[in-house]
């Protein structure tokens, strides 16, 4: 049979077409309907030479919920606690609203850094349960303070509003996240990893890193 004898009726190829740009506007409309209910940042601080007489270097890494650091926020300080005091050594998770303190859990371990070299990787993350915005720092790995985050030991939950995380935005925590005292002493710090969930599991992950000292040029 000669193929100018093959005939597909119009309507046919209509209903095809529809079906399909039908089940594309579907699968757009769920991606586009998965709120975030969690955030985890995988960070990375390679030390250069600490100095125990001063307390150096000092790091903090931020994250927040929305677009900026205006309202509610947590940080993470690594080598020093300053709330509701400073102490050298240590590290703690505190959570913000603007200029107001709403809570903090440190470490027990208040060891000061003093290995050079030292690797310091752990995963900052925030979830939106029950009514609850919850912080916490997990899977804390270092020479140091060895193995911290576990169990809640690092995890600060306050009351919110927020119904999801979809204004999360990782340039505002590369924005505010810096080495606080004696860049001089730290090699880097790395946002290396970020990953998104929705209530029922993964929705992306950018493995692109953020370098967040050294500054570029």
């Amino acid at each position: 049979m000669k193929l100018s004898n093959i005939c597909i009726p119009v309507w046919s190829l209509g209903w095809t077409l529809a079906i399909v740009v039908s089940a594309i506007l579907a699968n757009s409309s769920r991606l586009q309907a998965a709120d975030v209910t969690r955030v985890e940042e995988d960070w990375e601080l390679v030390i250069g030479t600490p100095s125990l007489s001063s307390d150096a270097p000092q790091v903090t890494c931020l994250i927040s919920p929305v677009e900026n650091a205006d309202s509610v926020y947590a940080t993470f300080i690594v080598n020093h606690h300053d709330e509701p005091s400073f102490v050298a050594g240590g590290l703690q998770l505190q959570v913000w609203n603007g200029k107001e303190i709403l809570g903090s859990k440190r470490h027990a371990d208040q060891a000061v850094l003093v290995t050079p070299g030292e690797t310091i990787r752990w995963t900052q993350a925030m979830s939106v349960e029950n009514g609850n915005l919850v912080f916490e720092t997990i899977k804390g790995v270092s020479t140091t303070w060895g193995n911290f985050g576990a169990e809640g030991a690092l995890k600060v939950g306050v009351p919110t509003q927020l119904q999801n995380l979809n204004k999360y935005d990782p340039r505002v925590s590369i924005a505010n996240s810096s080495v606080s005292f004696a860049a001089n002493r730290v090699q880097s710090l790395v946002l290396k990893r970020v990953r998104t969930y929705s209530a029922v599991g993964l929705i992306a992950e950018d493995p692109n890193p953020r370098i967040v000292h050294p500054k570029s040029q």
